[in-house]
């Protein structure tokens, strides 16, 4: 097993090549719509092997340092092929958020055997639903020659800045796939804090048997990104097209 600290602290200095070999990424905390303090980030994987039983460790601080509480929780994705990422989401419901003031984050991981990467995202599609939450919808397939047990479809949410924004998991129906069967796959983002503040956003998918297909390329990555912001826009400024555009029917 091995462990690093990561302290979120400013400061200049060289950093050894070991901690970049797996580091954590992205982090920030935010707190919900539910009042509930949640403390975001993703796992990069910079080995040549996978990851599993990937463990993080957050303590949080007062305005003096003081230690008020800890917790542990595990990545979102079970095995972090090499040159992937594994997102979490620390959630305290206890905790008045205005106390937290700095946090560290501890990382645990263990050496895997290699898995197939054959789970793959086929497509997906975003929306919102009646209740005004953003909904990720597609498809995934198993390109593998054998069944794959306990699909799990996992989507990380990005700010402007790249930072995670928001963290979801879902198990499609069924959660199992023979070879070369597809299943389609749900994931809704109801933070209504945290909906205004995506721009982007990866989807993997993995299985007891296989590990995640690498996620979309770039470019389908920034079509999703222009997507998100134009939907987001045209939600925003609805009032003022469809009186532009009344306004113009008026001037025919």
């Amino acid at each position: 097993m091995k462990k690093f600290i990561f302290l979120v602290l400013i400061f200049s200095c060289t950093i050894p090549n070991v901690f970049a070999e797996v580091i954590i990424q992205n982090d920030q905390q935010y707190v919900g719509d539910d009042g509930a303090l949640h403390i975001v980030g993703e796992v990069q994987n910079n080995l040549d092997s996978p990851l599993n039983q990937v463990s993080i460790f957050v303590n949080l601080y007062d305005e003096n340092n003081n230690l008020i509480t800890s917790k542990e929780t595990t990545s979102q994705v079970n095995t972090i092929m090499p040159s992937m990422k594994g997102p979490f989401d620390f959630i305290f419901l206890d905790i008045n958020p205005k106390n937290i003031k700095s946090y560290s984050l501890d990382l645990d991981y263990s050496i895997s055997e290699p898995k197939g990467q054959v789970i793959n995202i086929s497509s997906s599609e975003l929306s919102r639903d009646s209740h005004n939450n953003l909904i990720i919808s597609g498809s995934v397939e198993n390109q593998g020659e054998i069944t794959a047990n306990t699909i799990a479809v996992i989507v990380t949410l990005y700010d402007k800045n790249g930072n995670v924004a928001a963290v979801s998991r879902t198990h499609p129906e069924p959660d199992y796939l023979g070879s070369n069967d597809d299943t389609f796959f749900v994931i809704s983002v109801t933070d209504k804090n945290q909906i205004p503040e995506i721009t982007n956003y990866s989807i993997v998918a993995e299985s007891e048997e296989y590990a995640a297909v690498p996620e979309f390329p770039l470019g389908t990555l920034v079509l999703l990104t222009i997507s998100v912001s134009a939907y987001v826009g045209i939600t925003r400024y609805s009032n003022k097209i469809i009186t532009n555009l009344i306004s113009a029917t008026h001037l025919k």
